[in-house]
C-alpha cells in the first residue's frame, strides 16, 4: 500500500466576524478536500499530547507515528539534524530566528518574528557573520531558510524557559526573555547581536528599500539529540518526506525518510506548489510512503492576515489535495491522509493545542461528512485521542 500524508500547516481556526462567523476552512473553496471529506472518513484527532507545548515540532512527530512523550527531546535538534548539523551530547540546539525589535517609548517589542520575511541569502550572510563574532562566546550558528536559523552550545545547561517569538508579535519583550539557567548567557548573546546588526549591510540595504530589518536574534526551542527508530524498523517501510522548513525535514530524516529538495520552495505564499506535487508522485513510484508538507497557512495565521490564510488553503487543496487525488490511482492500494498539524488561529497569531480535522481516504471505518472543516468533522464522532496511532490506522495495520 502507498500511504500519502498532506499536511496543510496550521489551516485549522477560530470562527471569524468578516467571514460571516465561518473558519478560514469552512469560507475557503475546497473542493478536492470536500469530496474526501464525503466520501472518505472525517474526523478529529489530538495531535499535541496534553501538557507539550502546541508546536508544529510535537504536532508532527505526531502525525509521523511518534509518541512525543516518548520520543520529543525539543524542537531544535530536530533542525540540526535537516541542516546536517551533528550534535554531541553535551551540545545544547536552539532555534535562532532573526527578527525585528521595535522601541516605543523606552520600551523593546516584538516587531516581526522573521524579520520581514528575510530572504535566504540576506540571512545567510548574516548568520555566518554572527558565526564569526561569537565562536568564542562558545557558541555556533548554522544558517537555515529564511528567518529560520540554528545555535549550537556546546555545554548548554538544561532547564530553560523560552518563548516562540511567533507567540509574541507586537508584545513588550521584557517578561519574555529566556529564564533559568544559562537564561542570561542567551540574553547576553541577543544583546550582543543586535549591536552587530545596528549596521550591518545587509540591514542597511532593507532600511533602504523601505524592508524590516534583521535587527536581533531570538533564542528558543531548546533541546538535545533525540533517539527515534525509523519507520523502516518500525514498519519495514521506505519514505520520503517534502517540506520547505529544516523542522520538518528533521522530523524526516530521524524517522529515516529520504528528503526531497524541490526548487522553488519558501515555507511561504509564493512557494512552488506544483513541483512539491510532482516530485512526490515521482517518489512514489519507489517508496511506500509519502509526506508532504504546505507551510504557508501557518505563516498567514501567524501575519494575521484572513485574505493569505484563506488564499494558503486554497493553493493547498488545488495543487496539493487536487493533484494527487488526480494522479495517485495508477499506484493501485493506496491511502490519503489529508490533515493540519495544529490550528493557528488568526485572532491570537499562534498556535493552539485543540484537536485537528483530518481525512483518510478511502475510508478506514466511521463516516464522512459534506465539508472538510472544523465543525464537520467533529460532527461525525470519530474521535482519535492518541494522535500517534492515526499513522497506523490510515495504513490500515490498526483500527478506529
Amino acid at each position: 500500500m502507498k500511504c500519502i500524508i498532506l499536511i496543510g500547516d496550521g489551516m485549522a481556526d477560530f470562527p471569524i466576524g468578516e467571514l460571516d462567523g465561518k473558519t478560514p476552512l469552512q469560507y475557503a473553496d475546497t473542493l478536492n478536500m470536500d469530496r474526501l471529506a464525503r466520501e472518505g472518513t472525517l474526523g478529529m484527532v489530538r495531535t499535541v499530547p496534553e501538557g507539550y507545548p502546541p508546536g508544529s515540532d510535537v504536532a508532527s512527530m505526531s502525525i509521523l507515528g511518534y509518541d512525543p512523550a516518548r520520543y520529543y527531546t525539543g524542537r531544535s535538534p530536530l533542525e540540526a539534524a535537516s541542516m546536517g548539523v551533528d550534535l554531541e551530547p553535551c551540545d545544547l540546539a536552539l532555534r535562532c530566528n532573526l527578527v525585528n525589535l521595535e522601541e516605543r517609548g523606552g520600551k523593546i517589542y516584538m516587531g516581526d518574528y522573521s524579520a520581514g520575511h528575510i530572504s535566504t541569502d540576506e540571512a545567510g550572510e548574516i548568520i555566518r557573520c554572527l558565526d564569526g563574532e561569537l565562536m568564542k562566546e562558545g557558541v555556533s550558528f548554522y544558517p537555515g531558510v529564511s528567518y529560520r536559523h540554528l545555535m549550537v552550545w556546546n555545554g548548554g545547561p538544561d532547564g530553560m524557559e523560552t518563548t516562540p517569538p511567533h507567540d509574541i508579535t507586537g508584545k513588550e519583550i521584557g517578561a519574555y526573555l529566556p529564564k533559568g539557567s544559562g537564561a542570561e548567557k542567551l540574553i547576553q548573546l541577543m544583546t550582543y547581536t543586535q549591536m552587530l546588526l545596528r549596521d550591518h549591510p545587509v540591514n542597511r540595504k532593507r532600511e533602504e528599500c523601505g524592508k524590516r530589518t534583521a535587527n536581533s536574534v531570538w533564542l528558543w526551542g531548546q533541546g538535545r539529540r533525540p533517539e527515534i527508530p525509523p519507520l523502516k524498523e518500525r514498519f519495514g517501510i521506505e519514505g520520503s518526506i517534502i517540506s520547505a522548513v529544516d523542522l520538518m525535514n528533521g522530523i524526516g530524516i530521524y524517522a529515516g525518510l529520504k528528503v526531497v529538495s524541490v526548487p522553488g520552495v519558501t515555507g511561504y505564499l509564493d512557494t512552488n506548489y506544483r513541483g512539491k506535487a510532482e516530485y512526490g508522485l515521482k517518489e512514489l513510484e519507489e517508496r511506500d510512503l509519502l509526506c508532504v508538507h504546505v507551510e504557508a497557512p501557518d505563516e498567514a495565521g501567524h501575519n494575521g492576515s484572513i485574505e493569505d490564510k484563506v488564499k494558503a488553503i486554497e493553493d493547498f487543496d488545488r495543487e496539493i489535495v487536487g493533484r494527487f487525488v488526480k494522479n495517485v490511482k495508477p499506484f493501485g492500494d493506496y491511502s490519503l491522509l489529508v490533515l493540519c498539524d495544529h490550528a493557528t488561529p488568526l485572532s491570537i497569531r499562534t498556535h493552539t493545542a485543540d484537536p485537528v480535522p483530518f481525512i483518510i481516504y478511502p475510508p478506514v471505518g466511521g463516516r464522512g461528512g459534506e465539508a472538510y472543516d472544523e465543525a464537520t468533522a467533529g460532527e461525525t464522532g470519530v474521535f482519535v485521542d492518541r494522535g500517534h496511532e492515526l499513522l497506523e490506522i490510515a495504513m490500515g495495520r490498526s483500527t478506529l
